[in-house]
């Protein structure tokens, strides 16, 4: 599933390709894709609107259009975004397209139809009514604000990370690795953590995610360019730990596989 680093990527390939652009028409390709707005509404509301801003809150991207407000964009599983220009293939499983009125396009991609756009007055609205806690990199989320966020919590690292209403952004991928460079075990309690632990886990969500994005990977998406340091890319049965070379070990969280290193991610009793 695209996690914060994929979406951040998005955005700046939105941002780099079609800020400014006016939208000539609104092609939807799946109605399935759309969450409380009807393909005519979405298509009235939109065309002839102009890209002028993008912000991203976790793993949703919002697009300002005026006076229509925002389009609200999640990519589900497999979901992404692709500009390409007039004498150029539509991308497959292309959902929604936006036809620009200089011969250029904006394709959402969504392969097995999970993700949603929909649209949006206030982007600060939208957020809270879907209860997106702090985006991970967003500056306002600073140690303090994560101590707020791990307040009377007692459950898991794996599973409080991976919630949306403690952090926005984080995902099954970027929650390993986040826990393993802090040599955390995804089954630790964070009610168990010291002060030095929560300062180093606060540490590492900063760092993982802006090393992710500088280095151009997301949780499934040319992950070969993230450091030799990283677990990601030796995320799989049989995989070594990059650290230690010990075999990487998997546990189970609500549904989804966890992989860590018993040797550097010692349980706390």
């Amino acid at each position: 599933m695209p996690e914060l680093p994929d979406v951040e990527l998005f955005k700046r390939h939105l941002d780099a390709t079609c800020l400014g652009q006016s939208i000539r028409r609104v092609i939807i390709g799946d109605t399935r894709i759309l969450a409380g707005v009807s393909a005519s509404e979405l298509a009235q509301r939109l065309e002839g609107a102009r890209i002028t801003e993008s912000l991203r809150h976790g793993k949703h991207l919002l697009v300002h259009l005026g006076p229509p407000g925002w389009l609200t964009v999640h990519f589900g599983m497999n979901g992404s975004l692709r500009h390409f220009e007039d004498g150029e293939d539509d991308p497959p499983y292309d959902r929604l397209c936006l036809d620009f009125a200089d011969g250029h396009h904006l394709a959402y991609v969504n392969p097995r139809l999970l993700g949603r756009v929909g649209l949006a007055r206030d982007a600060a609205e939208f957020i809270a009514a879907e209860r997106l806690g702090p985006d991970a990199l967003n500056p306002r989320f600073d140690p303090a604000a994560f101590e707020r966020a791990l307040a009377g919590r007692k459950r898991n690292l794996k599973s409080v990370l991976m919630d949306q209403e403690v952090v926005a952004g984080i995902g099954n991928v970027y929650s390993d690795e986040i826990l393993f460079q802090a040599r955390l075990h995804p089954r630790t309690r964070s009610d168990w953590l010291d002060a030095s632990a929560r300062k180093r886990l606060f540490g590492q969500i900063k760092e993982v995610l802006k090393t992710a994005i500088a280095c151009g990977a997301g949780a499934e998406r040319l992950i070969d360019r993230l450091p030799s340091s990283f677990l990601i890319p030796h995320r799989q049965k049989g995989g070594r730990c990059p650290r230690c070379g010990s075999e990487i070990a998997t546990a189970k969280f609500s549904g989804r596989t966890a992989y860590y290193c018993p040797r550097c991610q010692p349980q706390i009793a």
